[in-house]
């Protein structure tokens, strides 16, 4: 039987031959501390605002949504649920397409987000519509603070979204 002192060289061998392997344990690594790191670095008023994002509602009534809506908000609350509580996007201030785009981009690259294309675009779909459906009071203050140019923009996004979706 081998000791541990004999096993050692072979395992150090091994690890030196396997650079994809130390790349890996070192994004692991990495990877995590990223995630505590920018957990740390929110100021208080991010913090505030994301506290009381997750104290609401953490499931919307999509039974009046059309099916393809449905079928998005199935990846959403499977896919975002993984990282935080579904009641952050749910009761965020996003409203906006461009608002929801960038913020799913962010989550695709997160490690372990699990997110592909695809789920991006039915995360995408479902956030819009619902912002259109259940935020409309806020989605039209945004829409009329914006420039006439960057608010016909993004209301050319959200229509197609609905439309899509008939």
């Amino acid at each position: 039987m081998l000791n541990k002192t004999a096993r050692r060289p072979k395992l150090l061998m091994f690890i030196k031959s396997k650079p994809v392997f130390l790349l890996a344990i070192a994004g692991l690594v990495l990877g995590g501390a990223g995630v505590v790191w920018a957990a740390e670095q929110l100021d208080a008023g991010t913090k505030a605002r994301v506290e009381k994002f997750e104290k609401g509602p953490a499931t919307v009534n999509v039974s009046k949504y059309p099916s393809s809506i449905q079928a998005g908000y199935q990846v959403f609350a499977q896919k975002c649920a993984q990282c935080h509580k579904l009641s952050r996007p749910i009761n965020s201030d996003f409203v906006l397409p461009g608002e929801w785009s960038r913020y799913i981009k962010r989550m695709m690259y997160k490690p372990g987000s699990g997110i592909n294309g695809g789920d991006a675009k039915s995360i995408y779909a479902f956030l819009v519509y619902d912002s259109n459906a259940r935020k409309k009071s806020q989605l039209d203050a945004k829409l009329k603070s914006l420039p006439a140019a960057e608010s016909a923009e993004e209301q050319k996004k959200v229509k197609e979204v609905v439309d899509a979706a008939k």
